[in-house]
């Protein structure tokens, strides 16, 4: 329109002016954008492998990086998950175990440190019995040590019974098990029935808490005695110091049936029990778990532990991460049932640790989260927590534990179950976010600088300075390469350092705003005044007509883009100046 305003309305000029239009439309559009896009994401996915995090949805990678709390489990995730049994009580008495690792190298000794004969403790031979038989771990012995296959808390508790000289695969042979409970995170018990030598015999193992509340007797070295409130107030009270302790708590009982129970339900079998022990482990916290919620504070992000674990021994593991800090509550999976949804949401603003949690409390915790406006990472490895991982905005799947069904749910799976691994992901998403905005800056700043040029030309009276084949050229080739290399951009030196971005921030905030339309016209202004002195200068050696179009259209060609690869150079920090980026 301001073509055909400025410069008449004969046939050949409005064909002109249609072309210069169609060439315009070529220059709003950042046709390399799209490729740009899908291919540093594609990078970024490529990168996150190597530092043991699988993003299977591309748009992930982007949301990693507004992520503001990060839900994650306990074992095998904030610590090491290699267990080792440190104490057994049973038969009123407690016992130190020796050794470390899956090595079945140690023994028992009392308190004082004194050896002591499990066969002279019928209890806690009981207890190692039951807890080994009530097991589906086993020890594999290879040349290079003694590894376990199952769960690591399982493999714990058959190293201790073969440090007692109970090896499981004999126990098997002497009561051959013929059917079970499985373990699952409602009951948080599992019992397996045996054949005894006169009546089917059930073994459960499972949460103290639990466990004892459906215990009626009590094995105290031989004699089974009614579980008195007082006896039952010594057990918990011991649970709950053990687990003050970091060490996780598992109970051992015992059932005889005259015949198999024709009712199958976890009423009619893990009831009336007797209880033989309680069983300690340690699980160490990983060296670099500490070192990643410290970075994960200094980032503005909250790291919550989601446990099913005693309330106590997760609390201790929190503290010695400085996961929870003073002012930080804690909740169990009883309180969340209780709480309605406004009270929850109020109350996970300040909760740093959730202990005995079921799936289901998962999913409320996260709608929660979600409703304040958070940004949540969720870790899950069982079936039940396929949910919760697909409610959060990242789900997270562990690659060693984790079942096929929580991993084809999750957005992401860890290939080494680490929590470091998550802050790394997260780490690496602000960086590809960052980086997108450096490109979008670029190939829009450059776009509107071309507009201008072609535009101001126009309004001058001049000629055409670019011509529709040089600006595909420049959006295609000359943008593009640049606008790649900025989505490779290394991480600035505080991108750990600032908060996370609000879940409604645009890419093109006011701040860019005004940088793409400071820097397209300077951008415009350079190219127009080469362009003039191009046309003057050709003029003076003599050029006319469409010689002195093509020389002048040329060096306009070229100034565009150098001062496009110029700009390219400026784009690479929003913060830190050019000359100090070496």
């Amino acid at each position: 329109i301001l073509g055909f305003l400025r410069q008449g309305a004969d046939g050949g000029n409005i064909m002109n002016m249609f072309m210069i239009s169609v060439s315009l439309a070529v220059a709003a559009i950042p046709e390399g954008l799209p490729a740009v896009v899908t291919i540093v994401l594609a990078l970024g996915m490529k990168r996150m492998v190597s530092r043991n995090a699988i993003v299977k949805r591309l748009l992930a990678v982007e949301t990693l990086g507004s992520v503001s709390v990060i839900c994650s489990d306990k074992t095998g995730t904030l610590t090491q998950n290699e267990m080792t049994v440190r104490f057994v009580w049973s038969g009123g008495r407690m016992f130190k175990v020796t050794g470390t690792g899956y090595e079945p190298e140690g023994e028992f000794t009392d308190l004082q440190d004194k050896p002591v004969d499990v066969s002279r403790f019928r209890s806690l031979a009981m207890t190692l019995t039951g807890g080994a038989l009530c097991n589906d771990a086993e020890l594999v012995y290879g040349s290079d040590g003694v590894s376990i296959t199952g769960d690591p808390t399982e493999g714990a508790i058959i190293t201790a019974a073969a440090k007692a000289g109970l090896s499981k695969n004999d126990l098997n042979d002497i009561f051959p098990r013929f059917t079970e409970l499985p373990f699952d995170s409602e009951r948080k018990m599992m019992t397996t029935f045996h054949k005894g030598s006169l009546y089917p015999i059930s073994y459960t193992k499972g949460a103290p808490d639990i466990v004892i509340s459906r215990c009626a007797h009590i094995d105290l070295d031989g004699q089974i005695l009614p579980f008195t409130d007082e006896l039952r107030q010594r057990a918990i009270e011991l649970n709950s110091m053990m687990a003050s302790q970091a060490l996780r708590v598992l109970a051992v009982a015992y059932r005889e049936h005259k015949q198999v129970p024709s009712d199958s339900s976890s009423y009619a079998i893990e009831n009336d029990m007797i209880l033989l022990g309680l069983i300690a482990m340690s699980d160490p916290p990983r060296p670099e778990a500490a070192e990643a919620v410290k970075k994960c504070r200094t980032a503005g992000i909250r790291p919550v532990m989601i446990t099913g674990d005693h309330k106590d021994t997760a609390i201790a593991v929190a503290e010695e991460l400085d996961l929870m800090r003073g002012g930080d509550g804690v909740l169990t999976g009883a309180d969340v049932s209780r709480l309605s949804d406004e009270e929850l949401r109020r109350a996970v603003k300040t909760t740093a640790v959730y202990a005995r949690v079921s799936p289901e409390d998962k999913v409320r915790i996260v709608s929660a989260l979600k409703a304040n406006g958070e940004i949540t990472a969720m870790t899950g490895d069982g079936v039940n927590d396929a949910m919760a991982l697909k409610h959060a905005d990242i789900g997270v799947s562990m690659g060693i534990t984790g079942t096929d069904v929580a991993k084809s749910t999750a957005d992401m799976v860890l290939t080494d179950d680490n929590f470091a691994s998550i802050v790394s992901a997260v780490e690496e998403g602000r960086i590809i976010y960052a980086n997108i905005r450096k490109f979008v800056s670029f190939l829009l700043s450059c776009n509107i600088g071309e507009i201008l040029i072609v535009f101001f030309a126009i309004l001058f009276n001049l000629p055409i300075p670019l011509t529709a084949i040089q600006l595909l050229w420049l959006n295609l080739v000359t943008d593009s390469f640049p606008a790649l290399a900025l989505g490779n951009e290394r991480a600035e030196r505080d991108i750990m350092r600032s908060p996370p971005r609000s879940k409604n921030s645009q890419i093109i905030d006011l701040r860019m705003a005004i940088s793409i339309c400071f820097q397209a016209v300077v951008l415009a202004a350079t190219v127009l005044c080469g362009y003039v002195f191009a046309r003057n200068n050709g003029a003076q050696r003599g050029l006319t007509g469409d010689a002195l179009v093509s020389y002048s259209q040329t060096i306009a060609f070229a100034l565009l883009i150098c001062c496009e690869l110029l700009r390219s150079f400026s784009c690479r920090s929003e913060r830190t100046p050019l000359l100090r980026m070496g």
